[in-house]
């Protein structure tokens, strides 16, 4: 398979996808202006090519911050729908998933569900994942700007759009990227949580705000750029779920990602983060021989924490050594059936 990617900052669809030829599927990056004129065009050009779209930032060698980006696949095999409702009953279109993976016939080895999500992205997931579990199938994607998100030509508000990718001349294999490591001996049962609007009340029966200002020592002004460095981890098995803070609350922390009464949080430090990428780099190399394309999604707080450091055209860079990489900048990412912050995920095509 082949990945290809343009891009044009004023948001000229034309030129951004010139010299796309015979694309399998289609994902679109655009800006909140110009989405609804980008989805129509881009079904114009390529009518019934398979295409889910968000609004976002997205990226190759470089950053495009504005305007429009389109990445595509060739070789594969894809089908591209939507579940509506995604805030109250994704469940309700489940059969059109179903219908699609028994569609693409994939496995565990060869097929990828790649997710653009408008919101309540734990839900979401684990509705898409009740019908992959069934065939293994992995899930890598995120959630776009704005609440819109597009599937084949049309806009939908309160949805998540997700395209099943096969590659019928080699493996794929997803991955979570995790820059942050566990502080000190932290351990939190969470309390007077609400969970439609994420806010965590309380940390071992204390005011959640307090109990992080006092442990990292920061007035309330800072912690939400505090948050880039010390987010909270939401135990999930042996695996760690990020949680960023969203806002202050009165006495209570508004997070990015839902947390419920009884669960148990740890505090996280941000790692040494060039290593890190270096390491996830190197597994990627053993596990493949060969590397087709990498399709990542990169959190917001990422981006900023990389562009403060001087580090996001270095991990670009870095990212390129695999082979075509693309992706975009999301708002909350996922993977498989985790909704986490503050990550990266991605997809290796052989």
């Amino acid at each position: 398979m082949r990945q290809f990617f343009g891009t044009n900052q004023n948001g000229d669809l034309k030129e951004a996808v010139r010299g796309l030829q015979n694309p399998q599927m289609i994902m679109l990056i655009s800006n909140q202006g110009q989405f609804e004129g980008h989805v129509k065009k881009l079904e114009e050009l390529f009518p019934k090519v398979p295409s889910i779209g968000c609004i976002g930032m997205g990226y190759s060698s470089r950053m495009a911050e504005r305007g429009v980006s389109v990445i595509a696949f060739q070789g594969v095999s894809a089908v591209a729908n939507v579940l509506e409702q995604a805030s109250l009953v994704p469940v309700k279109y489940i059969g059109r998933l179903k219908q699609d993976v028994e569609a693409v016939n994939g496995s565990q080895k060869d097929t990828i569900c790649i997710d653009f999500c408008s919101g309540n992205d734990a839900c979401v997931l684990t509705t898409i994942h009740s019908v992959l579990k069934h065939r293994n199938i992995s899930l890598v994607g995120g959630t776009g700007d704005a609440g819109m998100v597009s599937a084949n030509g049309q806009i939908y508000q309160d949805a998540v759009a997700y395209a099943l990718v096969r590659n019928p001349n080699g493996k794929v294999k997803a991955y979570k990227e995790n820059i942050y490591r566990q502080m000190g001996n932290y351990r939190f049962i969470a309390s007077k949580t609400d969970k439609e609007k994420y806010i965590l009340g309380e940390l071992n029966g204390r005011s959640a705000r307090q109990v992080y200002q006092e442990i990292l020592q920061v007035s309330e002004q800072q912690i939400l750029t505090q948050t880039f460095k010390n987010p909270f981890g939401k135990l999930s098995g042996n695996d760690i779920c990020i949680v960023s803070i969203k806002e202050v609350n009165g006495n209570a922390l508004a997070c990015f990602r839902q947390v419920n009464d009884s669960d148990v949080l740890v505090m996280l430090e941000l790692d040494d983060f060039r290593k890190v990428v270096k390491r996830t780099i190197r597994q990627i190399k053993e596990d493949f021989s060969r590397v087709s394309a990498v399709f990542s999604v990169n959190c917001l707080f990422r981006y900023k924490l990389f562009c403060e450091n001087h580090y996001m055209q270095e991990y670009l860079g870095e990212m390129g050594t695999l082979g075509n990489h693309a992706g975009f900048v999301g708002y909350g990412e996922h993977y498989n059936n985790q909704f986490v912050n503050q990550s990266m995920t991605c997809v290796v095509f052989e």
